[in-house]
């Protein structure tokens, strides 16, 4: 070996430190396994079990072996910052911090290191564990996050997931060993990890609007639907109504949080109101709570939520005051509230809140959602109307307002109205391509009025022509092909040949737009 093992270590002394912090943030004090992993790996440095075979300086690569039951490799690679190990255990393995530590030991204390990791431990997970109660996982919760969220540090938000997901496998080693149990214990423990990292980021001033944390909370909802769905499957033990009454409020709390994608706050929220609360006494509590948190600063409107409890109480005198309050700004709860209500058999309410937003509804999409939910936001919604009868002037409503993120159900709606000059003209105003008139049914209007889509053809290939390559001729070619079969069914045909002979007589410098034309079969 080139290089003695001390001048390795001291080169890389860096790296080492990096690797030793990554440890002490993702192995747990209060966790036994990894304090049996943290030990054990201490353990072979004291016993020399660890033998640097050999060092390639070229490559910055070191190659160890750790005597242990069976014997690892652990290849540490210095120039890309990498460490692996022969053993079946996946992430961090007792090997790999063996490995570091024998480096660390050369200029720092391996002792030091390892009592100042213990003494992070404030109690164990295995006693919380044990003690069945929502204090007790609340604590866990806390015990396993505060180790890894340090206070008053800023975590970017393509963290948070990974951070996540590291907290979730060591709190899922203590869940109950009782299927009954489990579902709410998973439950319970992905509440309480998303309100607490939601809480830190915003104490933080962490980034929570990025497309991140918007992705991180979208898996999370997948994630606590999936656990909502399993624990309605199981019948409820008197015992876990302590628990509910946590959850009650946690959902609460997270619905409280002062900023970051409400929408989906909202949706959790609903989600358990849904599924999970569906007592009239929590519905009264509830409501109760929410009148006396007017004044809490967040970034939705907490005056309009008791509308959802006045759906499921069936009272439409108080949900029509409630209604009295609508506006763009709020208009997304509202929305998310007909939703709910059309899903629990509520069709009523569901139309009554759909007709009082709809004035709202142009001002809401055009200029306060987010045009990336625009094109979704408008399929969704068109489903809600499309349940609720609505008279011809609401539906025009309806559909102006959708703009151009409607397009496809506007056509659909014109289409059954067989008001085809009108399709023709919606596409006009927003023009896109061939392929996407045929997904707004421009077989049906062919069929129907052919003669309306003449102008749609001549525009989409004027632009093919416009493009000046001969690839666009041939497109431009197949467009007219097209445009020829509507007008032999529209009985145009002498307008048709006066057209292409008008287009061949204008565009006649462009050979190879005339070589296209002429070997097509449109001046027959």
């Amino acid at each position: 070996m080139g290089l003695s093992i001390s001048e390795i270590a001291r080169d890389n002394a860096m790296f080492i430190q990096q690797e030793l912090e990554k440890y002490e943030q993702q192995l747990h004090p209060s966790s036994s396994e990894d304090i049996e992993l943290v030990r054990r790996a201490v353990f072979s440095v004291r016993n020399k079990s660890i033998l640097f075979d050999r060092f390639i300086p070229f490559s910055t690569v070191l190659y160890t072996i750790v005597q242990d039951v069976r014997a690892a490799d652990v290849l540490v690679d210095f120039k890309r910052k990498q460490i692996t190990c022969s053993c079946p255990q996946p992430d961090i393995c007792r090997h790999q911090v063996g490995v570091i530590l024998a480096l660390y030991q050369y200029f720092g204390s391996v002792q030091d290191w390892s009592s100042t990791w213990r003494a992070k431990r404030s109690v164990q997970l295995n006693s919380l564990a044990s003690d069945r109660s929502p204090e007790s996982w609340q604590r866990m919760v806390d015990e396993v996050l505060s180790h890894l969220l340090k206070e008053d540090r800023r975590i970017e938000s393509y963290l948070v997931a990974s951070l996540v997901d590291a907290a979730r496998t060591k709190l899922l080693r203590h869940m109950p060993f009782e299927r009954e149990w489990q579902p709410l214990y998973k439950l319970f423990i992905e509440l309480a990890m998303l309100n607490k990292v939601w809480a830190h980021l915003i104490k933080t001033s962490s980034p929570i609007e990025s497309d991140y944390f918007q992705y991180f909370v979208d898996k999370s909802l997948e994630t606590i639907a999936s656990y909502v769905k399993e624990l309605e499957a199981r019948s409820r033990l008197f015992a876990t109504d302590p628990f509910y009454d946590a959850l009650q409020d946690m959902v609460l709390t997270l619905l409280l949080q002062e900023k970051g994608v409400p929408h989906l706050r909202l949706n959790i929220y609903l989600l358990f109101w849904s599924s999970v609360f569906t007592e009239n006494k929590r519905i009264t509590a509830e409501l109760v709570a929410l009148e006396g948190l007017r004044l809490v600063k967040t970034d939705i409107a907490i005056d309009t939520i008791p509308a959802l409890f006045y759906v499921m109480l069936k009272n439409d005198e108080a949900l029509e005051q409630v209604l009295t309050k609508v506006s763009p700004d709020n208009l997304d709860t509202f929305i998310a509230i007909a939703r709910f209500s059309q899903k629990q058999s509520f069709i009523e309410a569901s139309a009554q809140i759909l007709k009082a937003v709809l004035p709202y509804l142009e001002q809401f999409i055009q200029q306060i959602l987010q045009p990336m939910r625009r094109q979704m936001f408008t399929r969704s919604i068109d489903q809600l109307y499309a349940e609720i009868e609505l008279t011809e002037e609401q539906e025009l409503t309806l559909y102006s307002a959708f703009g151009k993120y409607g397009v496809q159900p506007f056509s659909e709606y014109l289409i059954r109205k067989k008001r085809f000059s009108d399709w023709a003209a919606l596409h006009q105003l927003y023009p896109s391509s061939i392929s996407y008139l045929d997904a707004c049914g421009l077989k049906v209007v062919l069929a129907e009025a052919p003669e309306v889509t003449l102008p749609l053809y001549h525009y989409y290939a004027m632009d093919e022509v416009g493009q000046k390559s001969r690839m666009n001729y041939k497109q431009a070619v197949r467009i007219w092909r097209s445009m020829k079969s509507a007008a032999k069914k529209a009985g145009k045909m002498t307008f048709w040949h006066d057209y292409i002979q008008a287009v061949r007589q204008n565009y006649k410098r462009l050979r190879a737009l005339q070589e296209e034309i002429e070997k097509s079969n449109l001046l027959t």
